[in-house]
């Protein structure tokens, strides 16, 4: 073999490796994205496990304020079938109704004050709390790992061997705008 061929098989060799490299790479983006989304999926599942124990506890003391515990109960209804059917768009429209309810069951909580000398519902609301929080801090590392894997799969070449191999997007987990607003704690205690 002359040198040309030398430099043609090394050339080969290189971009075999290079693809390979290339699919690795891809490979992982994908797997940290469905990792994080395990994640998330956890919390959701332990979360929507306490809020029947949270109901529960309320009903015995919030009589008047069926209307609200329904929000909570419906939005938790809705967001488990997003879930279950792995819709991200419908979860993450779910969870934002979710969390306004849950936040209205707090504030008006708040009016009942032997509901909040319970120890049960102490314990619920601190437990559901520090849900939310994990809650946030994993979408924002699922959001993060879905971006760099989408971004991989369309950046020049990767975007070659992603279609080449049927690579995915992922779709962000995000909540409406009207859904991230504080709750107007004032307006729930209008009559």
């Amino acid at each position: 073999m002359d040198i040309f061929g030398y430099v043609v098989l090394a050339l080969i060799v290189v971009a075999v490796f290079y693809v390979i490299a290339i699919y690795n790479r891809l490979v992982n983006l994908k797997h940290n994205a469905t990792k994080a989304w395990s994640n998330i999926d956890v919390l959701l599942k332990q979360r929507h496990d306490e809020l029947p124990k949270l109901i529960d506890t309320c009903k015995e003391y919030m009589q008047y304020e069926r209307e609200t515990l329904e929000k909570v109960i419906n939005a938790r209804s809705r967001a488990a079938s997003a879930r279950a059917s792995g819709d991200i768009g419908a979860l993450g429209a779910a969870e934002g109704a979710l969390r306004i309810g849950l936040g209205q069951l707090f504030a008006l909580a708040e009016d009942y004050p032997d509901l909040k000398a319970n120890e049960t519902f102490q314990h619920l609301q601190g437990r559901i709390t520090g849900l939310e929080d994990s809650i946030a801090d994993r979408r924002e590392f699922y959001n993060e790992s879905v971006n760099l894997n989408n971004i991989g799969i369309e950046e020049f070449p990767d975007v070659i061997i992603a279609r080449f191999f049927n690579f995915k997007s992922f779709q962000l987990l995000e909540f409406e705008q009207s859904e991230l607003a504080d709750v107007n704690v004032g307006g729930l205690f209008q009559s």
